[in-house]
């Protein structure tokens, strides 16, 4: 290749934190060998060209042994490499990476200037708690399960729901477009039904389908959510797509909130040695997306994540983060009403308390069992 000047980049660059086990000589390897795989991946002795050096490749800025077999790389990249894409850009963080062991991605970090490609939170933790007028407490949250059950069963639980104060009501994730729900149909209902028992309780509850379907289905079905008054949308990222959340929350004619869900996410975060850690993948990822909350499995659940996990999230929600909103978080995966106390304890008043099944077991009244929900939590100094 001829040496060349036709590159002129700004300069400005962003960078990633990488977690590298081993010995501190392999490891330093791998952290050079990142820098050539996530940019040019091509032999960087048979490139002559002086601008794609200094300029495309990516650079170890810093790099420190954590204990004798961890170490941690700090990579920066120049922003140009990602264009205006969000999907470039996690391609950049973690694309062919993730397919070599040994490499976990723990944080990253944006300049400002790339705000305006990535606006973040249309509505966050400010703006969610003026939807539903739940003022400084803690936003009360439930789902609408078991699967099996009809749009008509489903909208008469929403109902009931909405009557005993909750702040919101989400499709649990499961529900999409089956031949016994339809999703045009347990929208129109649950919509209807949440809005109908707004009016009489004077209450903001909002209803939030799950809408995560396929490319084309995604964007249709949260029009027609939209449409039918629903409060905001689910969509699972791991499933769809983060681009997809992007898509819907930069959408002015949308203008709804949009809540992360999990699926298919975990195993990307199982491994201490390689993946992506919690914080990025539930909170950053979430957060630059757009979703304006994220469920995570919380820590003492039906689920593996630690104490110190479910923090990395909860932090990574809220942090200055390239000019964004701070973004909601759901914990959720088997709360009970019992540890409403200590959830608030440990996440703050800035939480969506989601409980699901625990909701049922106070008996049939659903309503009367989310009265006393709230009761616990208003309850609470």
């Amino acid at each position: 290749m001829a040496d060349s000047g036709y590159l002129n980049f700004s300069g400005e660059r962003f960078r990633a934190t990488y977690h590298l086990p081993g010995t501190a000589d392999d490891a330093r390897k791998r952290a050079d060998e990142i820098c050539i795989e996530q940019t040019v991946e091509f032999p960087p002795d048979l490139i002559n060209r002086q601008d794609i050096r200094d300029q495309v490749f990516g650079r170890v800025e810093h790099f420190r042994s954590l204990n004798e077999r961890m170490h941690e790389a700090v990579i920066s990249f120049a922003k140009e490499i990602a264009g205006s894409e969000l999907t470039q850009l996690i391609n950049v963080l973690f694309g062919n990476i993730s397919l070599r062991p040994g490499i976990r991605l723990v944080d990253f970090e944006l300049p400002d200037s790339m705000s305006a490609d990535f606006a973040g939170p249309r509505f966050g933790v400010a703006g969610l708690r003026k939807l539903t007028g739940a003022g400084a407490r803690p936003l009360l949250c439930t789902a609408l399960k078991p699967m099996g059950l009809s749009p008509k069963e489903l909208s008469d639980m929403a109902y009931q729901f909405a009557l005993g104060g909750v702040d919101m009501i989400k499709d649990d994730h499961g529900l999409a477009d089956q031949d016994f729900c339809p999703f045009d149909e347990r929208v129109k209902l649950c919509a209807e039904a949440v809005n109908h028992a707004n009016e009489k309780t004077g209450g903001r509850c909002l209803y939030f389908p799950n809408v995560t379907a396929s490319a084309t289905q995604t964007i249709k079905r949260a029009a027609y959510a939209a449409q039918c008054g629903a409060g905001g949308v689910v969509i699972s990222p791991g499933l769809a797509g983060l681009d997809f959340i992007k898509q819907i929350a930069d959408d002015d004619a949308f203008n709804l909130p949009i809540l992360g869900h999990p699926a298919f996410q975990g195993s990307f975060t199982n491994s201490e040695n390689e993946g992506i850690a919690h914080g990025v993948m539930f909170g950053l990822l979430n957060r630059l997306a757009g979703a304006d909350a994220c469920i995570f499995p919380s820590y003492g659940g039906r689920f593996s994540f630690t104490k110190n996990e479910c923090r990395q999230i909860a932090d990574a929600a809220v942090k200055p983060f390239c000019k964004m909103k701070p973004m909601h978080i759901a914990p959720a995966g088997g709360m009970t009403v019992e540890r409403v106390s200590e959830l608030i304890d440990f996440y703050g008043r800035d939480v969506i308390l989601l409980i699901g099944g625990d909701l049922h077991r106070g008996g049939p009244d659903l309503a009367e069992n989310c009265r006393r929900f709230l009761q616990v939590v208003d309850a609470l100094p």
